[in-house]
């Protein structure tokens, strides 16, 4: 009798554990960054980045990566958008640093910038890959694809990924009342790299892309990911 009981209790603490197994992993905690803790700088604020998180509050839940690959265009960059002057367009680049800045490009992507510097000087940075964490589905649904790898690594598919388009140009990402915004890292950051920039003609040479060295949801060729 004893034994039947020992097995009993044994078989019960297994099927536990196989459930335990089972459960999927609760989604991480998210806290906003103050805009206070961003660096003013833009190249200090694209080494920042790496390793924070881009949270897009939704209906149905939440969408959230961490970001891993950041590219910087500082003050009287001729690659940058802010580089011909104060327009409507990028009107958000010169806002205070901290807010989106949402451009349609080629026409086909749009692509997600953090502004930087002080208000009325025009610069960013881009963020060019996260590593999902939080909404896989939701991500997979809008990039129309199920490979995790691939969901937004490379600044169109951050987008897409994350369902941000020309309604959140100009949001304050450091506002607690926004559906968009900036969260501090859930883990810490590894070895962050830095090399020239990609996809660009002018000022290509410059060395204002930073990612996290390894981070497979990091884009470009494998040469610019190690």
């Amino acid at each position: 009798m004893v034994e039947q009981s020992v097995r009993i209790v044994h078989s019960f603490v297994g099927f536990e554990a196989m459930i335990q197994a089972e459960r999927p992993n609760p989604a991480p905690r998210f806290r906003r960054l103050r805009r206070a803790e961003l660096p003013i700088d833009t190249i200090e604020l694209a080494r920042y980045l790496i390793g924070k998180t881009l949270v897009h509050d939704v209906p149905r839940g939440r969408l959230a990566g961490r970001i891993v690959e950041t590219e910087a265009y500082p003050t009287g960059d001729p690659a940058g958008h802010a580089f011909t002057g104060h327009s409507r367009a990028n009107h958000s680049l010169f806002l205070q640093r901290g807010h989106a800045y949402v451009r349609f490009t080629y026409g086909v992507h749009w692509l997600m910038n953090v502004s930087s510097e002080i208000p009325g000087t025009g610069a960013g940075v881009l963020i060019r890959a996260l590593e999902p964490l939080d909404g896989v589905a939701w991500m997979e649904e809008n990039r129309g694809t199920d490979v995790l790898r691939d969901l937004a690594r490379g600044p169109g598919r951050v987008a897409a990924a994350m369902g941000i388009d020309e309604r959140f140009d100009g949001v304050d990402l450091c506002s607690r009342k926004t559906a968009l915004w900036l969260g501090a890292a859930v883990r810490p950051v590894g070895v962050i790299g830095v090399t020239t920039r990609i996809g660009i003609a002018r000022a290509a040479h410059r060395k204002l892309r930073f990612y996290e060295k390894g981070n497979a949801f990091v884009s470009g060729p494998a040469r610019l990911r190690t």
